[in-house]
């Protein structure tokens, strides 16, 4: 059945041609090589690709970033797929210097994570430990028993039992909210019990300034139906003496959902890093800067960056202890940096310390050697925490300008080893009409002109379908060579409507077959519709 399903798929398609003619046809493909079983996967993908015209498959592989620890048994796996593609005539084009989704290069070193600073932060000693002083109960009627100690609630909670209860929400938005003080930068911990039966949709815990401005962005993980359940979200006050805090689900359709126990309480060393980008600095209540290591015992967060595994972040844990025989009573003042992660634990890795471009060089250097490719592809995409540490702040630099200057350096590593080789780079960090601009998520200020960094020899790789024209727009204007990346586990059909966009421009030279969820059941399809058929 397998065997004969392109052939169906090729008679069932309308014999429609593709309006821009393109010259070579990738496929995206997300891998371990570690693990035995994935060979054949690929090689097979292989297979298939070179039957509809394939020509470039883009490989990634989290092994990319730990090849120094990688046995002999992995080298051998990487071989037999490189001589597979070779067989195929399929290039293989491997993904590095991951700067954004930066987890795998942070395994080398967790600390090395962009974070976000603390200032002025109160202790007071007792006991043999600074201890965070804290002030008035943060949230009012965190224990539901009361629904309007808060500010305000959509219609659709109600109380039941002394909890926050929503029932077949319908899709409206339901919303328990209460507007905060805060202190600027500072770290704030926020818990809620969460429970569900059969309930379709995504809880959230939301922190909003005045201004509509986020300043977290965590997935709770809620199950579908679940017991009650300790949820944690960790924020930065930023600059922001004011927020609101929000308990509720964007999505909901059916089901049961409800909300007890809240809790806002500002937290101290909670994911510390420490690098020298990122200072411990502890003063006297009079300003007398304190020694580490005299005055009070070294401080580490062994938990920062390393479960389950190095460069992996969780959101809440306890926080390490700082210990001192300063008299009880002593008035203290810190400042730290704190880890901070985006969505499912994407962590991004801070560009201004030279250890990071160590690792970007090792990399680079490791994944050349592996596979000798004709052409690599630059992860710089969805760039969320940026610019904020005390590294990133000392140069001054836009968050554009430091991206360009990072991307700049990532295609130097990669010319020095591979002077022939093709460059690529997603497009979404390079384009105003996409993710280049001011507020984007948790980076400090603006991303334009981050596309200053990227020279005429670098191919962007576009892939926002709603601002197709625009963007293809730009990037031609620009003088760069483009790779569409489409499909994204949608129609195969809307590759025809990214042709149709790019016909005024010459330097339109590929599409990719691009999926996330290791989708390729329309890969003929979305191949035949781009004219891939009989290229090769």
């Amino acid at each position: 059945m397998k065997a004969i399903l392109p052939i169906l798929t090729s008679l069932l398609l309308p014999l429609i041609p593709a309006t821009a003619a393109v010259k070579e046809f990738w496929i995206y493909k997300s891998t371990n090589l570690l693990v035995d079983a994935n060979v054949p996967d690929v090689i097979a993908l292989l297979h298939r690709g070179q039957a509809c015209g394939v020509t470039h498959m883009l490989l990634t592989d989290s092994k990319f970033s730990r090849l120094a620890d990688m046995p002999e048994r992995y080298f051998k796996n990487a071989a037999t797929v490189r001589d597979a593609a070779k067989a195929d005539g399929i290039a293989i084009v491997p993904a590095v210097c991951p700067i954004g989704y930066s987890n795998d290069l942070l395994s080398t070193d967790p600390n090395l994570i962009e974070a976000m600073p603390v200032k002025d932060m109160p202790l007071e000693v007792k006991g043999g430990s600074a201890q965070l002083v804290r002030g008035p109960s943060l949230l009012k009627g965190g224990d539901m028993s009361d629904l309007k100690l808060w500010s305000w609630k959509d219609e659709s909670i109600q109380p039941q039992d002394g909890a926050a209860y929503v029932k077949q929400p319908g899709g409206k938005p339901t919303r328990l909210v209460q507007k905060l003080t805060l202190q600027p930068w500072r770290q704030y911990h926020i818990s809620v019990r969460v429970k569900t039966r059969d309930f379709a949709g995504s809880p959230e815990i939301k922190v909003l300034t005045k201004e509509g401005r986020a300043l977290n962005y965590d997935f709770l993980r809620v199950e579908k139906t679940q017991d009650w359940r300790v949820h944690h979200a960790i924020f930065n006050s930023q600059d922001a003496a004011e927020a609101s805090l929000y308990l509720g689900c964007w999505d909901g359709t059916t089901g049961e959902l409800w909300w007890d126990d809240a809790a806002l309480e500002e937290s101290a060393f909670v994911n510390l890093v420490r690098r020298d980008g990122t200072p411990l600095k502890l003063r006297s209540a009079d300003g007398r800067a304190l020694e580490e290591g005299k005055d009070f015992e070294k401080l580490a967060d062994p938990l920062m960056g390393s479960t389950p595994y190095n460069g992996c972040y969780t959101v809440w844990h306890e926080p390490p202890v700082l210990k001192t025989k300063l008299p009880d009573g002593t008035r203290l003042l810190a400042d730290w940096h704190h880890a901070v992660t985006v969505h499912d634990d994407q962590a991004g890795i801070c560009p201004s310390e030279p250890r990071t471009a160590e690792i970007l060089r090792d990399q680079v250097e490791r994944v050349n050697k592996l596979w000798q490719p004709a052409g690599f592809m630059m992860s710089h995409d969805e760039i969320r925490v940026w610019n904020q540490c005390a590294a990133c702040r000392a140069r001054k630099l836009s968050s554009g300008q430091l991206l360009a200057d990072n991307v700049r350096t990532c295609a130097k590593f990669i010319r020095t080893v591979a002077s022939g080789a093709r460059l690529y780079v997603w497009s979404d960090m390079f384009d105003p009409n996409h993710n280049a601009h001011d507020n984007y998520y948790l980076a400090r200020g603006d991303f334009a002109g981050s596309w200053e960094g990227l020279d005429k020899d670098i191919t962007i790789v576009p892939w926002y379908f709603e601002k197709r024209a625009e963007s293809l727009k730009f990037f031609a204007d620009r003088g760069h060579r483009q790779v569409i990346a489409g499909y994204y586990d949608s129609e195969p059909a809307a590759v025809r409507d990214w042709l149709k966009a790019a016909e005024p421009y010459a330097g339109v030279e590929a599409v990719m077959y691009t999926t996330w969820q290791n989708n390729y059941r329309d890969m003929e399809a979305f191949f035949q519709l781009a004219g891939a058929v009989g290229k090769k």
